[in-house]
């Protein structure tokens, strides 16, 4: 099979393309998925992952079908059937022709949607999911900050807050995008250009930040005192997993503080394909290139403030 590999070291990484990789064998209750598509997170290429993979093939987003199952599984996925998936950290493996899937990665491809804009959803999507319901307690009327709200996560996290929970939601971008906020549900919008924007706003319940670093310190300052800030920034602050303690914290000790990973969960991506179907998520911009031009689409995802999603379509000629 065809797969995109990553080599080298990260200091030094080289992404390259082969067309004879051996094709996966679904084990116990895995599913083999016939990669239609499959998104790029640019950041991946400093991740440890691609690297201690025997493989070398990264890839995390993909749209498909099934192609196969392990003799163990007995779930509801059926061979034929379109799905997407979020491919666990620790596994990856997704750009290539076919990849093994663990049945909590899985879920029905959203069928209003195609497999190119599919295959953009899962990391962003599942990581405003989980930042929101596992993280949070956030109640209807609770003022919720998204930083980095044009970005993937953001766009998602902006939508996510206001369908589950009933938020009002300020958007942090630059202005350029502050149309398009708004109608994807943000009640306001700031521009982080903006001098001291921190002090625009407060009384914030909650900051979703997917920025990290100053913006990140700086909406610390838009918290109440007893507000939740949760951060998936790349890279991590130094307080994630325990290791320290935010410098910040010191004027608001209150303040509860979450960085995490995101996890799969076929669950929440079932449900978030009902509401792409209803109309109630709106899907995020794309851009596609063909396997053939694989490492252009790598080089476009790690370009900063593009204004798509790049995602390699394996069926295109």
């Amino acid at each position: 099979m065809r797969a995109v590999q990553i080599h080298g070291h990260v200091s030094s990484p080289k992404v390259v393309t082969t067309p004879d990789m051996e094709t996966p064998t679904p084990q116990n209750d895995e599913l083999l998925i016939r990669v239609h598509a499959a998104g790029i997170t640019g950041d991946e290429i400093l991740w440890p992952e691609p690297y201690a993979c025997a493989s070398h093939i990264p890839g995390h987003d993909i749209s498909g079908v099934v192609s196969a199952t392990g003799p163990q599984y007995h779930g509801p996925l059926k061979i034929g059937q379109n799905v997407f998936a979020l491919l666990r950290a620790d596994r990856g493996q997704g750009q290539a022709d076919y990849v093994t899937c663990l049945p909590n990665e899985v879920a029905p491809k959203p069928e209003s949607l195609s497999h190119e804009k599919a295959a953009a959803l899962p990391i962003p999507l599942l990581t405003a999911w989980e930042a929101i319901e596992s993280h949070t307690n956030i109640k209807p009327g609770m003022r919720v900050l998204v930083t980095g709200a044009s970005g993937a996560v953001g766009i998602m996290a902006v939508q996510i807050a206001r369908q589950l929970t009933g938020a009002h939601v300020v958007a942090l971008s630059s202005s350029r995008h502050h149309d398009t906020l708004r109608r994807l549900g943000a009640h306001e919008v700031l521009d982080y250009n903006t001098p001291d924007w921190n002090h625009q706003i407060t009384g914030v319940d909650c900051v979703l930040d997917t920025v990290g670093g100053n913006i990140l310190a700086q909406a610390w300052e838009t918290l109440n005192e007893n507000g939740t800030i949760v951060t998936v920034g790349d890279p991590a602050p130094a307080w994630a997993f325990g290791r320290a303690v935010p410098t910040e914290s010191v004027d608001r000790p209150h303040v509860r503080y979450i960085y995490f990973i995101v996890s799969p969960n076929s669950e929440r991506l079932t449900k978030a394909s009902d509401m792409i179907n209803s109309g109630r998520l709106g899907p995020l911009a794309t851009k596609s290139f063909p396997f053939s031009k694989a490492i252009e689409a790598w080089a476009y995802a790690r370009q900063r403030n593009r204004a798509h999603k790049a995602v390699i379509d394996f069926v295109a000629v």
